[in-house]
C-alpha cells in the first residue's frame, strides 16, 4: 500500500451566487486578479472564474445568474468547511480593521493566535475568511512548517499550551544551526561585553 503523496494546493473551488457577487468579492475586496473565465465544463449552466490568491494557486468559483447572494453563515456541520485562511503582509493586516470598516463589512477585530495574527469576516455569502499573518519569516531555505513544527517540539517538551514567539524564535535559531555550517567550533551563546583579561 502506498501514499497519493500531495505536493500542495492546486485549487479551492466554492459555489458562488452571480458572476458580479464573485467579481466584486475576490478582486474587488480582496484584491485577487480575475486571470480566467470558462464554463463550468460539468454544468454549462454554470461559470466558472478563477482568481490568483497571489501565490499563483486559484480559488475558483462557480456562478450562476439565478443564484442571489445569501449572507447567513454557511454550515459548520461535520465534513464542511469552516473557513479559508488567506495569507497577508504584516503591513496589510495591520489595515485591515480601517479598510473592513469602510466597507461596513462586520469583523472579528483582531485576533492574537500566538504564531500568527488573525481576523475574520463573512463574505457576501456567508462565507467565512479569515486574513493570517504570520508574526515570523523562516530562514533561507526552510518553509513556514519547517518552522512551526520546531516551534511545536520545544512548546510540547517545555510544557507550554500554545506557541508563542519565544517558541518561534529559539524554532528559527535550531533551524539555522542545523542548516548552515560554522567555522566555530563552539556555536552556543556568547557575551563578547564582558571584559577579557589579556592572556
Amino acid at each position: 500500500m502506498r501514499k497519493l503523496q500531495t505536493q500542495g494546493v492546486h485549487h479551492i473551488t466554492l459555489t458562488g451566487a452571480d458572476r458580479e457577487t464573485s467579481i466584486d468579492f475576490w478582486e474587488g475586496v480582496l484584491g485577487m486578479p480575475f486571470i480566467f473565465d470558462q464554463p463550468n465544463l460539468d454544468n454549462p449552466k454554470e461559470g466558472h472564474l478563477y482568481f490568483d490568491p497571489g501565490d499563483g494557486r486559484l480559488i475558483t468559483v462557480f456562478t450562476n445568474e439565478d443564484r442571489k447572494p445569501e449572507p447567513s453563515r454557511t454550515p459548520t456541520d461535520i465534513g464542511c468547511v469552516h473557513h479559508v485562511a488567506f495569507s497577508v503582509s504584516q503591513a496589510t493586516f495591520r489595515q485591515a480593521v480601517e479598510r473592513l470598516d469602510e466597507r461596513g463589512i462586520k469583523h472579528s477585530g483582531p485576533k492574537d493566535r500566538g504564531f500568527m495574527d488573525s481576523i475574520y469576516f463573512k463574505d457576501p455569502l456567508g462565507f467565512l475568511i479569515e486574513l493570517a499573518s504570520y508574526r515570523f519569516e523562516p530562514p533561507f531555505g526552510c518553509s513556514h512548517a519547517d518552522v512551526m513544527i520546531a516551534a511545536h517540539r520545544i512548546r510540547v517538551a517545555a510544557g507550554d499550551y500554545n506557541i508563542a514567539e519565544v517558541h518561534l524564535a529559539d524554532a528559527i535559531e535550531q533551524l539555522v544551526e542545523r542548516r548552515q555550517g560554522s567555522l566555530s567550533d563552539d556555536r552556543t551563546p556568547q557575551n563578547p561585553y564582558l571584559s577579557r583579561k589579556p592572556e
